[in-house]
């Protein structure tokens, strides 16, 4: 009898591959960012099949002038964004799109299937809920944000997925742009490529974004954990709902941010997971929120591989009301036939009416998902304060200078005037390079694919 190595067998020789799309500078040069316009969409990796993706890395930065900087966009063009990435105080003058991880989409498509498999606002599909990225790993995704950008809404991180994303006959992954911004981005996308067809019991990855906000709690001013909200709940039919697949497959786990309006402990909500189209009770039913994400007695700052906090609520303490954890079932998925419906409740009974978003994941025979997603303005991420930019209140110049002061501000205003354009002129240069970059791309895996066949 041959003894099957555990889980990924890393040792064997396997007649594979191996590729990379990236956002590599094609000049040989150190300028390796790529740049999406508003409102436009970039095809980071082209890929013909059978394949497999079996890894992403990306980071990103999204910044608004707010004045002229010293330092020339058009002569800097050519340098690393340092800048960028940085308020030098007297040499820029720049701030973070807070909400841009909700902003920027990322889209994949399967073998040319009329809708894509995944369809997700950026930010969530790796973990960062609310636009606030938290240093985490778990077993598929990793976070890493320096001890400056961590905790801050749109501050920049290093995220990467290793969920396998198996295609038979092609793979095509998008980044698409919906803010007034352009995107800054670097990215990594590793994949195989096979001589064999896939075996036909292999299924293709799905990722789904949805939101309730509010959830329609039926007495949020009623405390948690209180005699007065200890009703039953005997069908789960208004519990918050994570995914609704039809079709047959496993599902593997999902991230769950929850923006906490009571101001107090948000979980208490049981799991229940219907499957192939049961009724109460359901297969897979649990005890509670934190319980599903492998916490108990509320949720504690620490992940494992397969579950835990991403964001815990104490690690932005001016609110605490802002909490992510997640749940990935890899030793254990949830496997259907027809359906699953996996749904939490939002508090027991769904007697709370907090903000909920969640990234579900799962496996799927059909390659095509529904293509659904809420509209800009619905993804926004809730905010305990106004984090808006406040104009200050400016009062008399002083008398003795007021002529100098008035010619200085006309000063700026001229700087400001060519700094903007200079700027436009620097973002539309790196938008043609990145077109070309694309197709650079597409190329690049044409000719692997076609020396290995």
């Amino acid at each position: 009898m041959t003894r099957q190595l555990p889980q990924i067998d890393l040792a064997r020789v396997k007649g594979a591959r191996t590729g990379r799309a990236s956002s590599a500078d094609w000049r040989g040069r150190n300028q390796q960012g790529w740049v999406i316009a508003p409102g436009d969409s970039r095809v980071l990796a082209d890929i013909t099949g059978p394949g497999a993706i079996t890894h992403l890395f990306m980071t990103t930065f999204m910044r608004r002038v707010l004045g002229p900087g010293y330092l020339d966009p058009i002569e800097t063009a050519e340098t690393a964004p340092v800048i960028e990435m940085h308020n030098a105080l007297g040499m820029n003058w720049e701030t973070t799109d807070p909400d841009y991880y909700r902003k920027v989409l990322i889209r994949m498509t399967w073998d040319d299937a009329s809708q894509p498999a995944v369809l997700v606002p950026l930010g969530d599909f790796f973990g960062i809920g609310h636009s606030v990225p938290s240093n985490y790993q778990s077993a598929l995704f990793t976070v890493s944000v320096k001890p400056e950008e961590e905790h801050h809404f749109g501050g920049s991180a290093a995220m990467n997925c290793y969920v396998p994303m198996p295609f038979r006959s092609h793979a095509k992954v998008e980044l698409i742009n919906e803010s007034d911004l352009p995107l800054n981005a670097y990215f990594h996308i590793d994949y195989e490529l096979y001589r064999e067809e896939l075996a036909e019991d292999v299924a293709y990855f799905h990722a789904s974004w949805y939101r309730e906000n509010p959830c329609d709690g039926w007495a949020p001013d009623l405390q948690v954990n209180t005699p007065e909200v200890n009703v039953p709940n005997l069908d789960g039919a208004r519990n918050y709902v994570v995914a609704d697949i039809k079709g047959e497959g496993h599902y593997i786990g999902c991230n769950l941010s929850v923006y906490a309006r009571q101001g107090t402990w948000w979980g208490e909500g049981a799991d229940m997971i219907f499957i192939d189209g049961e009724t109460w009770p359901p297969s897979y039913y649990g005890t509670g929120t934190e319980d599903y994400l492998t916490h108990a007695w509320g949720m504690q700052n620490n992940s494992a591989l397969y579950g835990g906090s991403i964001l815990h609520e104490s690690q932005m303490p001016e609110t605490l009301r802002y909490a992510v954890g997640f749940r990935h079932h890899v030793v254990d998925p949830v496997r259907f036939t027809t359906s699953v419906r996996v749904t939490i409740e939002h508090g027991h009974a769904n007697h709370l009416s907090d903000d909920w978003a969640s990234t579900a994941y799962w496996y799927q025979t059909d390659p095509a998902g529904t293509g659904d997603i809420a509209a800009v303005a619905d993804r926004l991420p809730s905010r305990a304060v106004d984090a808006g930019l406040a104009t200050p209140h400016r009062g008399k110049p002083l008398a003795p200078v007021a002529e100098e002061i008035e010619m200085l501000r006309a000063h700026q205003q001229e700087r400001m005037r060519v700094y903007t354009e200079h700027m436009d002129q620097r973002i539309a240069a790196r938008v043609k390079l990145t077109k070309e970059w694309e197709q650079g791309n597409r190329d690049q895996a044409a000719g692997i694919r076609e020396t290995f066949k």
